[in-house]
């Protein structure tokens, strides 16, 4: 029996082949979806939690651009999540 693992592995596989294909044949705006859901599986296997990601994304914004989005000494409201991946367990 293959464990979901192997399974994750297999269908990222199959993601990161249909991206490249995407990009070469002009679709980048579907390319990147297909980015997207290969990320969401990544974080899966890796154990890593949006919370986690937030927080990378957040180290990794330059100082300048972090004091720009400060008024009164709090920090600029969240955005709103673009797209949310959802599986259909």
């Amino acid at each position: 029996m293959v464990s979901s693992d192997q399974q994750l592995v297999a269908i990222l596989a199959i993601l990161e082949e249909r991206r490249a294909a995407l990009v070469t044949n002009g679709n980048p705006k579907t390319a990147h979806l297909v980015s997207v859901a290969a990320l969401d599986i990544r974080m899966k296997l890796s154990g890593i939690g949006e919370d986690e990601l937030i927080a990378l994304c957040d180290a990794m914004i330059p100082s300048e651009l972090k004091a720009e989005g400060l008024r009164g000494g709090r920090s600029a409201p969240r955005r709103q999540a673009l797209l949310r991946l959802v599986s259909s367990k």
